[in-house]
């Protein structure tokens, strides 16, 4: 199988130039639903399975829940950095280092799902109460040198979830699980 095809398997994040409320609602619906989604998903897999790559060179099942958890609260801080203060610039993380990390690859993945339930519990809850002005305001990526609204970066996660969910879904599927 293709790499490119197995690092992004339902392709990279395209955003819309114009974000309907339709298209913002489904956004939300994705990261209200993906915590019970992705935990009926990989709570029945083995240690052997949780530490199996999703692709060659690829985090383990194990790192990549940990790592979903560890970049949605990045996100979360981020909305709620934009919300209170004037074009903050982010603090940028080594994701890959943190995917390194003694937690990342050895914790249980229960502390994790149990983590994004509640996380994506609250940052729905506070997505769904912004008003459009709030959803214009904006954080600086410094890294990426660009700037981004709160509104795309909804779209950005919804994506990010199915994104890791089908790299494993896919693993699962390959591996006959």
């Amino acid at each position: 199988m293709e790499i490119e095809k197995l690092k992004y398997p339902i392709g990279k994040f395209d955003c819309p130039s114009n974000i309907t409320a339709e298209k913002l609602e489904a956004w939300i619906s994705i990261l209200e639903h993906f915590p019970s989604r992705f935990e009926n998903l990989v709570s029945k897999l083995s240690n052997d399975q949780l530490n199996t790559p999703y692709r060659p060179e690829g985090w383990t099942v194990r790192q990549t829940i940990h790592h979903v958890y560890d970049s949605h609260h990045n996100a979360y801080n981020r909305f709620k950095w934009a919300l209170t203060e004037a074009l903050p610039t982010i603090k940028v993380y080594d994701e890959k280092a943190w995917a390194e990390t003694a937690d990342a690859k050895n914790a249980p993945i229960d502390l994790s799902l149990a983590a994004i339930s509640a996380l994506h519990a609250k940052w729905v809850y506070l997505v769904k109460g912004l008003s459009q002005e709030q959803l214009l305001k904006e954080f600086h990526h410094p890294a990426r040198n660009r700037n981004y609204t709160l509104a795309e970066t909804v779209g950005s996660y919804a994506w990010h979830s199915n994104h890791h969910y089908a790299h494993i879904e896919n693993l699962l599927k390959r591996e006959g699980w």
